[in-house]
């Protein structure tokens, strides 16, 4: 049988090399919509919204802005593909600076990534709780047929909820209580975003993700010691999805990833 701490211990050093990868969190270091012609921080260029309302930005740039689109120098209008497209453009801005283009319906942003960036020479470490194996829970998973839709609050939306389809009821016990949980898919997996009540004290107070899979027979493990860090606590550049109302725990969750800390010991970030 496998070692639970020494698995745990090897996720963590997984996820602290992760972190200062080229598009690792800590390299991203603005993202910035385009509704109209507009420079953008931190590169040349200008940068518009298609006129024909298609997927991406359109970039103009001189010889002397030294950006690469697709591997080409960009001289004049560049089209930029958007993530949305299925062959999405890459863009180089010389050194160590690189981007891309992300969508959000109809809308696109540019965001750029730096290899040298502040947070990444800064970074020391994820600090995260020991092992915790009170915090292994069996659940119970129940599918929804058709899903249902639940709003979901981004950390810079202003209150505005996006939906998300919960494709299933997750339920857990704990010290005699009944909590009914959303999660919402993530690829092949659900995505959890709680809170607790560590959240703001010795964790990152947006909260926290946890990554699940159902089981055939109806039950689904939540193993919170995998509990890990939004993007936007390794960089202030990423819009988090914060936890509704049912994953607001009001116990403490001493479990997971606490927060992400520099190279002095100190909060990379204390949002």
């Amino acid at each position: 049988m496998n070692d639970p701490v020494q698995a745990l211990a090897t996720f963590r050093e997984r996820r602290d090399a992760a972190a200062v990868q080229p598009r690792g969190p800590l390299a991203l270091v603005n993202t910035q919509w385009v509704d109209m012609s507009q420079t953008i921080w931190g590169v040349p260029g200008t940068w518009a919204p298609r006129e024909d309302g298609g997927s991406g930005l359109v970039l103009t740039a001189s010889a002397e802005d030294n950006i690469s689109v697709d591997g080409e120098p960009a001289v004049g209008e560049v089209l930029v593909r958007g993530g949305d497209n299925d062959e999405p453009s890459s863009i180089d801005f010389g050194g160590t600076v690189s981007g891309n283009v992300i969508a959000q319906g109809e809308s696109y942003a540019l965001r750029v990534w730096d290899t040298h960036s502040e947070g990444i020479e800064n970074f020391s470490t994820i600090d995260a709780f020991e092992y915790a194996p009170e915090w292994v829970i069996t659940g119970e998973w129940k599918e929804i047929p058709g899903g249902k839709s639940v709003g979901f609050e981004h950390l810079k939306d202003e209150g505005v909820a996006r939906d998300e389809v919960i494709p299933g009821e997750i339920t857990f016990l704990h010290d005699g209580e009944t909590y009914s949980l959303a999660a919402f898919k993530a690829g092949r997996a659900l995505q959890l975003v709680f809170s607790d009540a560590t959240s703001g004290q010795s964790t990152y107070s947006v909260g926290r993700f946890l990554f699940l899979a159902p089981e055939a027979d109806g039950t689904i493990r939540l193993d919170f010691n995998y509990a890990i860090l939004p993007p936007c606590a390794f960089s202030y550049a990423f819009n988090c999805p914060l936890p509704p109302a049912q994953n607001r725990f009001p116990f403490a969750i001493e479990a997971g990833e606490k927060n992400v800390l520099t190279r002095e010991g100190t909060l990379l970030h204390s949002l």
